[in-house]
């Protein structure tokens, strides 16, 4: 049997996961009723959780940015098909602190910022629906129409 979750509830808790260091955030899908638990080491979260919520196999763990593979990788992918004169002082921003600032910067100067937010938003969700048709996780898109993800 496979469950039916919201797409955009589920970007979400992609996002909470991603936004925190690794195991700061974490979030779960219920395999039975496909409703969404967030948790936080660091945040005070008002919702009552599940004993069994981090070692049932009922409930799955939402990825984050790197379990996907959507760091680094993307960067690389996208300034070398747009920008790819400047791909060598991009790579180097990644061997310092910082480096996501700094590409924000160079991607405003070249005037393709938005350019990168749309491609990082549309390969997030290709590879979050890839990972729901894996795990056989049913995508209710907002409209309220069941979508095979």
């Amino acid at each position: 049997m496979t469950v039916a979750v919201k797409f955009s509830d589920l970007m979400d808790a992609f996002e909470f996961v991603s936004v925190a260091g690794p195991f700061d955030n974490r979030a779960y899908v219920d395999l039975i009723t496909g409703k969404i638990y967030l948790v936080s080491d660091e945040l005070e979260l008002e919702e009552e959780l599940p004993d069994d919520l981090e070692e049932s196999d009922r409930y799955l763990a939402v990825p984050g940015k790197n379990e996907l593979d959507l760091g680094l990788r993307l960067v690389e992918q996208f300034v070398r098909e747009r920008l790819p004169a400047d791909a060598e002082e991009v790579s180097a921003f990644f061997r310092r602190k910082g480096a996501y600032s700094r590409l924000k910067i160079l991607l405003a100067d070249r005037g393709v910022l938005q350019q990168w937010y749309e491609f990082e938003q549309a390969e997030t969700s290709t590879a979050l629906r890839a990972w729901c048709q894996e795990n056989e996780i049913e995508l209710a898109d907002s409209g309220g129409t069941q979508a095979r993800g």
